[in-house]
Formats: structure tokens, C-alpha cells, sequence
């Protein structure tokens, strides 16, 4: 089988995969604050957070692609010294395997370091993330640095906590409890001066 085509049948459950992990994030990171995110998505959310993670800055991304390719880089290193022993131990190669069985077992095992590794980031971003904010609201340390202007003329200092295509999720200020407004009921999102300027 080429190469390419072992990659097209890779491809859509290396997706499916990432989906799961941006599903576990988003889940894990409202959960800590109270917010069962499952109810307030749609399809199109649960798809798109994967990649809205690894976009979310440019260093995230970066590291993930770096990620990646030290990945493969050490599979193929392991496969150039697959005569030594260690490497034999560690991955249990057999005498007499064919080279197709080495390369797949190579193959693999770059792959289970790699969605390894991304499982431990996103987890870890979820319940970073998530175990930050919740302090932030429990010691009463929130920076309120958006404005919601309502569709009604009223508007309030607030500090974002996440959005979705379908709703805000934010704090108001002189509040500890978070509240959630559908996209219909905001005129508009003002930035603080301060945020603007950092």
C-alpha cells in the first residue's frame, strides 16, 4: 500500500481524534466553572474547536507543528538505528519481520506518541485554563476588560469568558456568578481602553 494512501485512510480518524480531544477541553474547562457546554453547542462548535485551539495564538500552533515533526523526526531516527538493541528491546522487533511490518511498526508508534502528546495538551489547557478562571472568580481577582452593549440600550463591564456561535459565556462585573447570553440579545462587544492597548 503507498504511502499516500495509508495517509487518506488516516487522515479522517486523525480529525475524529481531534475532535474528541477539543470536546474533552471544552468540556473540562466549563465544567470547572459550572457550565455543562454540551447543552449550549452546536454540531458546527464541537467540529471547529480542535482547530480553534491550536489557532488560538501563534505560539500554540508553532508548538504544536514542532511537536509533530520532532515526533516523526525520532521515529525515523529510531528507524535508522533499528539494528541496536535497545531499539529492538523497546519496540520488540522480531527477526525476520518484513521491512513493510518495520516501517508499520515505526509508523505506529510516532503516531501513538503523537496523539499521546496532544491528548496531555489539550487536557492540560482545559484544566489550566479552567482551574485559573475559577480562582480568578473565587478571590474576586477578575479583570473586566469587555463591554456588552444589550439590545435593549442597557450595557455592563464584564470579563469574557468564552463565546460560541450561538452564545456568550462572561462574568459581570459585581458578580460571581457566571451568566450566559444568546448572540441575539448583544448589539455589540466593546474592548476596554486597556485591552486595547496591550
Amino acid at each position: 500500500m503507498k504511502y499516500t494512501d495509508r495517509l487518506e485512510k488516516l487522515l479522517p480518524f486523525g480529525y475524529l481524534y481531534l475532535v474528541i480531544l477539543g470536546l474533552i477541553k471544552e468540556s473540562v474547562f466549563h465544567y470547572m466553572l459550572g457550565i455543562n457546554i454540551l447543552k449550549y453547542s452546536t454540531i458546527m462548535d464541537i467540529l471547529i474547536s480542535p482547530i480553534a485551539t491550536m489557532t488560538s495564538h501563534p505560539i500554540v500552533l508553532i508548538g504544536i507543528v514542532v511537536f509533530v515533526l520532532l515526533m516523526i523526526g525520532y521515529a525515523m531516527l529510531l528507524k535508522k538505528y533499528k539494528h541496536k538493541a535497545w531499539v529492538q528491546k523497546s519496540l520488540k522487533l522480531e527477526p525476520g519481520q518484513s521491512k513493510v511490518e518495520v516501517d508499520n511498526l515505526f509508523r505506529d508508534h510516532a503516531i501513538n506518541f503523537i496523539a499521546f502528546g496532544l491528548l496531555s495538551f489539550f487536557l492540560g489547557v482545559g484544566i489550566g485554563n479552567g482551574t485559573i478562571v475559577a480562582e480568578k472568580i473565587k478571590k474576586g481577582q477578575i479583570e473586566y476588560e469587555n463591554k456588552l452593549n444589550y439590545n435593549s440600550g442597557e450595557s455592563e463591564e464584564v470579563y469574557l469568558i468564552n463565546t460560541n456561535s450561538v452564545y456568550y459565556f462572561y462574568l459581570a462585573k459585581g458578580s460571581k456568578t457566571v451568566k450566559i447570553a444568546p448572540l441575539g440579545a448583544i448589539k455589540s462587544l466593546e474592548l476596554t481602553q486597556n485591552k486595547k492597548l496591550q
